[in-house]
């Protein structure tokens, strides 16, 4: 039986709280991280019906998408919605977890989870998550010198491309010149005269955080008292598997049929799905971000896509976006859309533990809205 922070160091490496807005509250919530995990459940909101569910079933762990706590409180006494919640699950001796703006943007994330809900494919974010700052080192060594310039590169973090180490690029032989000034005392060549060498190039990209790393080994493997280099920083291509939101294909339909396909693959709520749009509409390219995706909507207006799949659309959004004649526009459930993630956790979590623990997704709505007339 796996303990508590094996589980959420799981979870932390599928959905990393580093890449978390600033402003959201992730991680683990309640609970002692030596405490063993057999039940797990899982649920979009830790409403208090949600949590009397985690008791009654006896869940060791309660895994949420959105944050318990967002805004600071000075107390969690049982007389406030949230404060009973927490209560509950503590009394149960059931942990809490939270897995919110960490878990939009990932891969098995809640926006590629609604993306293949409703069938798209080819996925890529509509907004690529920024790279990690990158540099490129170029140096220019002895050819005899090469192969000790390089590995010292290397041991101090240049070459590492994904799951390679040790990566470089070594050129074909040049030629070096320089003239040694008074106080030098060169390696190669006499004070005051031009000297000429046979040179080799070598280039190496690392993370930015090495960077000094990088370069005070270099300095000190090279062979020169005052060798030539280059840093250079690298653009972001932006293609990053990660980001916000999701567009796909899928075989041509109208926009009705679209609309029924979505919610046919969502849990039903009262809001049921609104669409803004032509329903004979053809569609083949999809956008769709779970949650709250109107701050897209300027991105999304310059996308190749035919329609654009989120929540919470407001009215003025939605009808200045509309009478430019861009993509239409289908409004689901904000916890219907982000629901389609839990299964996605389920898995990967009987995937990683097997029959060590057993997962449950908690079905109750907790969408706000209970009727529509």
């Amino acid at each position: 039986m796996p303990a508590l922070e094996d589980v959420v160091d799981l979870v932390h490496g599928w959905y990393p709280p580093a890449t978390a807005d600033s402003w959201d509250a992730v991680g683990l919530v309640a609970g002692d991280p030596a405490q063993p995990v057999k039940k797990v459940l899982l649920a979009v909101d830790p409403t208090p019906a949600v949590a009397e569910e985690a008791a009654d079933w006896k869940a060791d762990l309660l895994v949420v998408h959105h944050p318990l706590f967002l805004k600071p409180v000075h107390g969690v006494a049982a007389t406030t919605p949230k404060g009973r919640t927490l209560h509950t699950l503590t009394k149960a001796g059931t942990a809490l977890l939270t897995a919110h703006t960490n878990a939009d943007q990932a891969v098995g994330g809640v926006s590629e989870a609604l993306a293949l809900a409703i069938g798209l494919t080819d996925l890529a974010p509509i907004l690529p998550a920024p790279g990690g700052p990158r540099d490129k080192v170029t140096v220019f060594v002895p050819a005899d010198a090469a192969a000790p310039v390089r590995a010292a590169m290397a041991e101090a973090g240049a070459g590492r491309i994904g799951d390679y180490d040790f990566a470089s690029f070594t050129s074909a032989p040049g030629e070096g010149r320089f003239r040694p000034l008074e106080g030098a005392e060169p390696m190669v060549g006499t004070v005051g005269e031009l000297a000429t060498v046979e040179e080799v190039r070598i280039e190496v990209v690392l993370d930015r955080a090495v960077r000094g790393e990088v370069v005070r080994a270099l300095l000190a493997a090279h062979p020169y008292e005052e060798p030539a280099y280059d840093v250079v920083e690298v653009a972001d291509p932006g293609l990053a598997a990660t980001g916000t939101g999701r567009i796909g294909s899928l075989p041509q339909v109208t926009l009705a049929e679209l609309a029924g396909t979505i919610s046919a693959a969502l849990p039903t709520t009262a809001a049921g799905v609104r669409v803004a749009g032509d329903p004979d509409r053809p569609v083949r390219r999809v956008a769709v971000c779970g949650g709250a995706g109107d701050f897209l909507l300027d991105r999304v207006a310059g996308l190749d896509v035919d329609a654009y799949v989120t929540s919470d659309l407001r009215h003025h959004p939605a009808a200045e976006f509309t009478e430019k004649g861009g993509p239409a526009l289908v409004d689901v459930s904000h916890w219907a859309a982000e629901w389609t993630w839990l299964p996605v956790v389920a898995r990967r979590l009987t995937d990683a533990l097997g029959d060590a623990v057993d997962t449950r997704v908690s079905e109750i709505v907790t969408d706000p809205w209970t009727m529509h007339l």
